[in-house]
């Protein structure tokens, strides 16, 4: 008996062994990696197995038998082992996959919820009532109660378009920024340096002009703002030439549609009484002048035989000899046919003295401005600018502020330069297609022939040329990015100025929904207020230059526009350094906009703000720009040490 791997048999006889061999050699029974050379290993006991189960003097064949099911009951049990790592290592992987699937599923979680966020901050859309009217100062009108703007909570679809991602991202930074400090000079201009200019414009060194060369009568064109400044250039001229002006009159346009008239919008009697000094001003020509064909005998002179900014000079070279011959010169249109450079320095100081304390509206006009400042503000509150927009009325409000207590909220004033005619005349494309292409197009044949010839006989640049070069006005959407951008958190009161937004209410989507304390005159005024103002988009427009004017910030979106140039030169004069106004440089902004679609937000609110902040440097007027809109030169303003 021999004792082999704890298992007790007998020792096989020759004829066994060479049985076994011969087994081996016809490949029956593969050896196992573990086995030696010439015996194959046996499994150990087991309880399935019997003791007794051995080859001693049995069968060869059962012997041979018995060790080919040894050897494959050990090689299934190495197999097995093999499988069981092999399934523990898939059981890790895919515990692993587990964890990356379930970290996959709370991130999908958190962005479902922040993207419902998203739609909730849409939800406060302002309900807009009406539509675009031709005759209103405003696109739309929205329904408020006392205390504000009422929101109606109603699902939105998320935005699309152009600016779809950077208005979500917009929205989301306004949520996040509500309880967070806004940035500092928001609200505030550079102090030191604009607080040194004072205004002065109201100083005369020279003695009163008889006025003895004749008359000149003007009637101006465009909208109130144009008109403003042609009354201004007419009373230089009248000063110049040394001839009696005329009160001015204001042709109607199809446009605007408007038939008021220098009296409707302007005190009469302050313009000539004020003025006295300086020019002779009569309300009519005199009788014998009336009954003259001025465009027969050569008097009528129309824009097209002055050119754009012409020089003092011209007019006494040309004007002057025509006047003294026929006694009376009618300019009609007269929008920008004066320069601004060079002019004598005494005659540069009239034409501030006349855009800043000879031209005061109405009363009608003054006391409905005076009641939108006190809505507006919440509480009665006087601005530094009131006495000199609603005179008496400014006192008022000072009573009511006695008898009511609480702090006067700061409003923003948004100039929205997004009107038909502007939108047509700057040749760009607003993301409308071929439907838009042929809208403007139709419109320019009837109101700018001009253009319309210049397009088909010249190769003008491109919309997107245009655009790059920041010749083209800012959107609503592009308007709205801007103010988030700097820093106007969603509950700041935004006073819109603008006249038949184009587009109508969608295109104010975004603007209603990132901040919804958005107010116009509509929204502030009942419609008996507004009544004896409809049909006169020049006196709605003198009611949008008082908010605006008067506003805590000013935004323009496009610093080509004349009520925008306007506002923000008496800002300047008026002011003492205390009014800043929002200018973009939409060269910059142009580019910046090109990357809405991936530009991150942060790296967005700091390009934007460093483009404007460099707007707001205190400078001189620069050469040949408008005094009406730079009023910080000598002639003007004064600069105090």
């Amino acid at each position: 008996m021999e004792r082999s791997n704890g298992v007790v048999h007998d020792k096989p006889d020759e004829e066994n062994q060479r049985r076994s061999a011969d087994f081996r050699a016809g490949s029956l029974h593969p050896r196992s990696p573990r086995s030696g050379p010439a015996e194959p290993s046996r499994p150990q006991p087991s309880r399935f197995s019997s003791s007794d189960l051995s080859c001693d003097g049995g069968s060869s064949f059962s012997c041979v038998k018995m060790q080919a099911l040894e050897f494959l009951w050990g090689r299934e049990k190495e197999l097995s082992k093999a499988q069981q790592r092999a399934k523990r290592k898939m059981a890790r992987r895919w515990y692993k996959r587990r964890g990356v699937i379930f970290v996959s599923g709370l991130m999908g979680c958190f962005l479902l919820v922040n993207w419902w966020m998203l739609l909730s901050l849409q939800d406060h859309k302002v309900s807009i009532k009406g539509g675009v009217s031709g005759n209103s100062s405003s696109a739309v009108s929205f329904h408020v109660k006392k205390g504000g703007v009422k929101n109606i909570r109603k699902r939105v679809k998320p935005w699309t378009g152009v600016y779809g991602r950077l208005l979500a991202l917009a929205a989301h930074a306004l949520a996040e920024g509500h309880n967070k400090p806004e940035p500092k000079d928001l609200w505030q201009e550079p102090f030191v340096p604009a607080s040194a200019w004072k205004p002065c414009s109201d100083q005369r060194n020279w003695k009163p002009s008889d006025g003895n060369n004749g008359y000149i009568k003007v009637t101006a064109n465009g909208g109130m703002n144009q008109q403003r400044v042609a009354v201004c250039n007419a009373v230089v001229i009248a000063r110049l030439l040394n001839a009696t002006l005329v009160v001015p009159q204001f042709l109607y346009s199809s446009v605007w549609k408007d038939v008021s008239q220098f009296s409707d919008i302007y005190q009469e009697e302050h313009f000539i009484n004020y003025l006295t000094p300086d020019i002779r001003i009569v309300k009519e020509l005199p009788e014998e002048l009336r009954s003259l064909d001025l465009e027969a005998i050569g008097s009528l002179i129309t824009d097209t035989d002055i050119r754009k900014e012409s020089k003092p000079s011209f007019y006494v070279k040309n004007i002057l000899p025509l006047l003294i011959q026929n006694r009376v010169v009618h300019f009609l249109g007269f929008g920008n046919r004066l320069a601004f450079d060079p002019i004598p320095f005494q005659l540069q100081r009239l034409r501030c003295r006349c855009n800043f304390h000879a031209l005061q509206f109405i009363p009608k006009i003054q006391e409905t401005g005076a009641l939108l400042l006190q809505r507006v503000r919440q509480h009665p509150q006087p601005g530094l600018l009131d006495h000199y927009l609603v005179g008496p009325y400014a006192e008022s409000m000072l009573k009511e502020k006695e008898r009511h207590s609480g702090k006067a909220s700061k409003y923003l004033a948004l100039h929205l330069r997004f009107e038909i005619d502007m939108v047509a005349h700057s040749l760009c494309e607003f993301g409308g297609g071929e439907e838009e292409r042929q809208e403007l197009e139709a419109f320019r044949e009837v109101h700018f022939p001009a253009l319309t010839l210049l397009k088909k006989n010249s190769k003008l640049p491109s919309p997107a040329a245009l655009r790059e070069e920041g010749l083209c006005p800012l959107t609503p959407e592009e308007s709205v990015l801007m103010l988030a951008a700097l820093g106007f958190k969603r509950k700041t009161y935004v006073y819109v100025a603008g006249a038949n937004i184009y587009g109508g209410r969608s295109r104010l989507v975004a603007l209603n929904s990132l901040y919804p304390n958005l107010v116009t005159k509509e929204t502030l005024l009942s419609a008996s207020e507004l009544e004896p103002f409809k049909n006169f988009s020049s006196q709605l427009a003198a009611l949008d230059f008082i908010v605006c004017t008067t506003a805590d910030a000013f935004a323009m979106t496009d610093s080509g526009s004349q009520l925008s140039s306007l506002v923000s030169g008496y800002r300047i004069y008026y002011g003492g350094g205390k009014m800043p106004t929002i200018r973009p440089n939409k060269r910059r902004l142009a580019n910046i906009f090109t990357k809405n679609n991936t530009i991150e937000w942060r790296v967005f609110e700091q390009r934007v703000r460093k483009a404007v902040r460099q707007t707001k440097h205190v400078q001189k007027r620069p050469v040949a720009r408008s005094i009406y809109r730079f009023p910080r030169c000598k002639e003007c303003m004064c600069i105090t040490q």
